[in-house]
């Protein structure tokens, strides 16, 4: 049976305010028990699919919140539960409609604060679930085409992400090292692991095949 860092840290005599903020510093980096993938689209529309694959463990939970980047537009959020196949509910709050719906983020809402938000059976003590979340941005900002060149340009705070060019794209530089494979369709894959309690900034490029450097 799992005992979580937050209940070791107050048995051993830690006050729960202390112990809550170390408890947040152990949580999944330890455990790598997140992974996104970005599946990117033609950068002319500006829009990629990815999917979350995420272990939940604490005991009670029965809500993952994936918060929208200021910037971005979200669409088609879908959501498995890995462990039995079962379909979940998902619901797209923005505004008012999250402090209405009881929703609290940890962080100021305005107008535009927009969440995803997915419902899941409460995890049972000893036991942990795994979830798949799935959607569609569309990030003018970040993902764009620039003189021919695809530009994509998004900072990772998980410790495992993965990007997936479009077909027909070969990679010309990304500003973090990544490892970079052929996935079975022949699409440009590159993985980044970031074992740090901090942010990457990846800048990546490339060109269509068959085009020429310039």
């Amino acid at each position: 049976m799992r005992v979580s860092a937050l209940m070791y840290l107050c048995a051993a005599g830690v006050s729960p305010l202390v112990a809550q903020g170390e408890a947040n510093r152990l949580t999944e980096r330890a455990r790598q028990d997140r992974e996104i993938v970005y599946f990117l689209r033609q950068p002319e529309t500006h829009a990629f699919d990815l999917y979350h694959d995420y272990t939940e463990w604490r005991e009670g939970q029965s809500t993952y919140l994936n918060v929208v980047r200021a910037g971005s537009a979200v669409s088609n959020p879908s959501a498995v539960l890995l462990d039995t196949g079962e379909r979940l509910v998902t619901e797209t709050l923005r505004g008012e409609a999250i402090p209405r719906a009881g929703i609290e983020l940890g962080q100021p809402v305005g107008p535009e604060t927009e969440v995803v938000v997915i419902r899941f059976p409460a995890v049972t003590r000893g036991r942990s679930v795994r979830l798949r979340i799935s959607e569609t941005y569309t990030d003018s900002a970040r993902y764009r085409l620039a003189g021919g060149e695809l530009v994509w340009d998004r900072v990772f705070g998980r410790p495992r992400n993965a990007v997936v060019l479009p077909a027909g794209w070969y990679l010309t530089a990304s500003s973090i090292p990544a490892t970079v494979s052929e996935s079975p369709d022949g699409r440009v894959r590159l993985d980044f692991e970031n074992p740090r309690p901090d942010e990457i900034a990846v800048l990546i490029k490339a060109r269509r095949r068959g085009s020429s450097e310039q």
